[in-house]
């Protein structure tokens, strides 16, 4: 079977904000996930082969591996427009996935350009992660596919002619300039009938309209606007709409070394995110979709301050366990695939501070405060204040011993200053100002007692540590010191000379002498990047936070998504694909970036 060679950066995503799909250069979904972004996915080639499922729709002298000419996503949308120029003509195919009503679809609809074309469609399904063969039949007129819970049913025009081969279904084609052929993929539950068909034409034009007057609320309108509304297109399209929970990313396991074992599934919500989710959200306006993220949080972490967890699934399931997928060769023969999450029995304490912030930022932007929240973090800070002392696993999520995170304190820091700030402002809630002055003064002597290298000035990973750490990059973004402090400076030129050496900033050395606890490298991390970009605007070097961040567009691919890192010397992106983390750390920095929209909380 064949194995295709694309990149990270190869693929383009379309998404009905439920789930999403992953399209290549050469015209073939390699990855989709039915019907949810955690469900097991029913196209796998891209963490495997061809036989672990991928549908492909191209010209039929592409070849296996043909690529289109260009690409681009139909004006402020999540339509994609694919056009391949062949020697008897042109043609473009229109991918999309509509928001749904009731059951998801993926809709391709072939348009002639100029001339004539020979298309053909190679379509293979494979249910639980590329491992089960579906039975196909014929129903109505549809070929349907069905394997215990799933049930597929592909619709295409009535003079298509589409037939059974080696395992797929195959179609074949021809269309002349101004002629449309129309696919659409169906998935419902088997034990149900099928649900109402749409109508592919009318479908595309509806989300065309949902996406534009999406787009259209963006209150960006600095020079980067382009880049931002892409990117928040992409956060929007990482959103499962039913709860407002936003993923890392829409897939797992995609390496963050060629070949490497650091693969990891990140279809699931993370707490820390919440804080520079809703920054980027408000930055540009979205206060209803910042009101969702917040609603979702309170739910999720709803119960015992001491069962809070780092991450949950969609709907605020706790319940992530992390295995392995033999079966699954990996992107690139990176192995193993994983799906599900051991990290979510990891202690980090600086969830506690994320969550008490990305509240109090919620608050400060005007969204209407709630009784249960407040009282929600009270018990938030009763817990982190008895247990911030000790040692975890720190933001990164190492799978090596705890220590003692200088990250992890600062977080703690702010969980109490954010408490503080509230209770000043709002002398009608409940609470002991007082008390948390105390802990926010205790945190804040020890960490630069404990946390900061004298001789080198620069605070570091860890207490008693001489590694360094991006996520210190965040001292003054969070207030914790002011971004003139020498210390500040101290910090930000470390970092810069010791874990930014091609210009881009690595999250931590990755030798054997750290605490990660695994073997291999990783690429640099690109939220880490534009941290430093954030880091060199306020401690004044804006021409320098300019050119790294113009430079960090760059990186993106040719449809503007960026993964969670980037590795130099291969000039290919990696990790999980298309990353939340990146693109809410390009819309904060290009905020930041034009005066009277920055977001630093000092």
């Amino acid at each position: 079977m064949t194995q295709r060679t694309q990149r990270i950066e190869d693929y383009a995503l379309i998404g009905d904000l439920q789930t999403a799909a992953l399209v290549g250069l050469d015209g073939s979904i390699d990855w989709l996930c039915l019907p949810r972004f955690d469900s097991a996915a029913c196209f796998a080639a891209m963490l495997g082969d061809d036989n672990n499922g991928h549908w492909r729709i191209a010209p039929a002298e592409a070849g296996p591996s043909g690529r289109c000419e260009r690409r681009a996503y139909l004006d402020d949308s999540l339509v994609l427009e694919t056009y391949w120029e062949t020697g008897t003509g042109t043609v473009k195919v229109i991918d999309f996935m509509p928001q749904r009503d009731k059951a998801p679809d993926v809709t391709r609809i072939v348009e002639g350009v100029s001339g004539t074309v020979e298309m053909g469609s190679v379509l293979r399904l494979r249910f639980d992660y590329g491992n089960v063969v579906p039975w196909i039949r014929r129903s109505d007129g549809h070929r349907v596919a069905i394997a215990g819970p799933d049930s597929v049913w592909l619709r295409s025009e009535p003079e298509v002619k589409t037939w059974g081969q080696d395992m797929s279904t195959r179609s074949s084609f021809t269309v002349h300039e101004g002629e449309k052929v129309a696919f659409v993929l169906t998935w419902h539950p088997s034990h149900e009938p099928r649900p109402d068909l749409i109508d592919p034409y009318e479908a595309l034009e509806q989300s065309l309209a949902d996406w534009r007057e999406w787009a259209a609320r963006c209150q960006y309108e600095g020079p980067y606007r382009d880049a931002v509304i892409r990117s928040l297109i992409t956060l929007k399209a990482l959103t499962f709409a039913p709860t407002g929970g936003i993923v890392a990313a829409p897939t797992t396991s995609l390496p963050e070394e060629i070949g490497g074992i650091r693969n990891w599934d990140y279809r699931y919500c993370w707490l820390r995110d919440s804080t520079l989710t809703l920054e980027a959200l408000l930055s540009a306006g979205y206060l209803e979709e910042a009101a969702q993220w917040r609603n979702w949080l309170l739910r999720a972490v709803a119960g015992d301050p001491a069962d809070l967890q780092i991450m949950y699934g969609l709907s605020g399931e706790r319940r992530l366990p992390e295995v392995e997928l033999p079966w699954l060769k990996g992107h690139l023969g990176s192995a193993p695939v994983r799906i599900g999450n051991a990290a979510v029995e990891q202690l980090q304490l600086d969830v506690y501070g994320e969550v008490i912030d990305s509240l109090y930022l919620a608050r400060e932007a005007g969204l209407k405060s709630e009784t249960h929240a407040w009282n929600l973090q009270l018990s938030l800070l009763d817990f982190l204040e008895a247990r911030w002392r000790e040692p975890d696993e720190g933001l990164w999520e190492v799978r090596g011993p705890r220590r003692h995170f200088v990250h992890s304190k600062v977080m703690a820091w702010v969980a109490a200053d954010r408490a503080v700030r509230t209770l000043e402002s709002d002398p009608e809630l409940r609470g002991d100002a007082g008390r948390w002055r105390r802990m926010r003064d205790e945190v804040h002597k020890e960490v630069c007692e404990k946390g900061f290298d004298p001789v080198r000035n620069t605070f570091t990973q860890a207490y008693g540590s001489e590694e360094l750490d991006a996520a210190t990059l965040l001292i003054p973004r969070v207030g914790f010191l002011p971004p003139d402090d020498p210390r500040v400076i101290g910090t930000v030129d470390a970092i810069h000379a010791e874990l930014g050496g091609s210009g881009f900033v690595r999250r931590y050395t990755t030798d054997a002498a750290t605490v990660d606890g695994l073997p291999g490298a990783e690429g640099t991390f690109l939220v880490c990047s534009f941290w430093m970009a954030d880091a060199l605007r306020l401690t004044g070097r804006v021409k320098e936070a300019r050119e790294l961040f113009e430079r960090l567009l760059t990186l993106r691919n040719d449809v503007g998504l960026l993964a969670e890192e980037y590795d130099p010397s291969a000039d290919r992106q990696l990790g999980n694909f298309p990353q939340a983390f990146s693109h809410i750390g390009l819309v904060a920095t290009a905020c930041a970036l034009e005066p009277g929209c920055g977001n630093e909380a000092g």
